[in-house]
């Protein structure tokens, strides 16, 4: 039986699918994704054992299913597609800038991160008067459009500004603040929201984070109107119940702090 011949090049070739499978399954975790990838490969694998068993009709029909389907992925996932295409887009950028990054790590960090704590203690004002609050810092992938989506402000962080905006009577407490380079760059902005399954206790609030982290590197801070729990968001993941101290330690280990500078 010829047709089951096993050469070193099919061992790699499978190990490099097993892995590329492995990763996309990592993007899109949480979504329907995974399920509807697990049967397309199982109609693949069906393709590929009919046309080693020369049933040509049976291999026809599916190579149609197949070539059509190929389309239909593209329009599918289309976010996912996006994503991974960011991930991969973001750690290039991050491996081409990780020497120069290393050299100037001073004058990157030195000043740049000093709103941090104002930051976070408007979050935990806000956290203890149940202000709703999100806002969103930009980091290596641009939100033009997001941005452009909102009102623009260019202004430098402060404990009072960032109260204000999210205040109940404010014009634009209602949508999110972006940061960009140690300045609030816009207010009222829209959000998309995730497609992932979360708990039905998240607000629209937290969907909109977790949106936000999906197609970007953004960090995304969260203050709960109902409850006033402060949360941060990245990478689609999110870490509850913080404190004001601990969102100011959480902010500069995941922006590239090293916590030296206490504001």
């Amino acid at each position: 039986m010829d047709f089951i011949t096993i050469t070193m090049i099919d061992i790699v070739d499978i190990v490099v699918v097993a892995l590329i499978m492995f990763y996309l399954y990592r993007v899109t975790r949480g979504t329907s994704a995974p399920s509807i990838l697990s049967g397309i490969l199982l109609i693949y694998l069906l393709w590929v054992v009919v046309r080693a068993l020369n049933m040509e009709l049976l291999s026809a029909i599916l190579g149609h299913i197949i070539g059509v389907g190929v389309i239909a992925l593209i329009v599918v996932f289309q976010p996912e597609i996006r994503r991974f295409l960011q991930h991969i887009g973001t750690r290039s950028n991050r491996r081409r800038l990780s020497f120069f990054g290393k050299l100037f790590e001073d004058s990157m960090h030195g000043d740049t991160l000093d709103y941090v704590a104002p930051l976070a203690r408007a979050c935990g004002d806000m956290s203890q008067t149940k202000t709703g609050a999100l806002i969103v810092i930009q980091q290596e992938n641009d939100l033009a459009t997001i941005v452009e989506s909102g009102v623009k402000i260019d202004a430098l962080i402060s404990d009072s500004l960032v109260k204000n905006l999210f205040f109940k009577n404010s014009p634009l407490h209602d949508g999110a603040v972006v940061i960009n380079k140690g300045r609030i760059v816009a207010g009222k902005c829209v959000l998309p929201s995730t497609e992932k399954e979360v708990p039905l206790s998240f607000g629209m609030r937290h969907r909109a984070a977790m949106g936000v982290s999906d197609i970007s590197d953004a960090v995304v801070v969260v203050v709960s109107e109902e409850t006033g729990i402060i949360s941060i968001v990245q990478n689609g993941n999110i870490k509850r119940g913080l404190t004001a101290d601990g969102l100011r330690a959480s902010l500069l280990r995941r922006l590239g702090g090293s916590g030296r500078r206490q504001a």
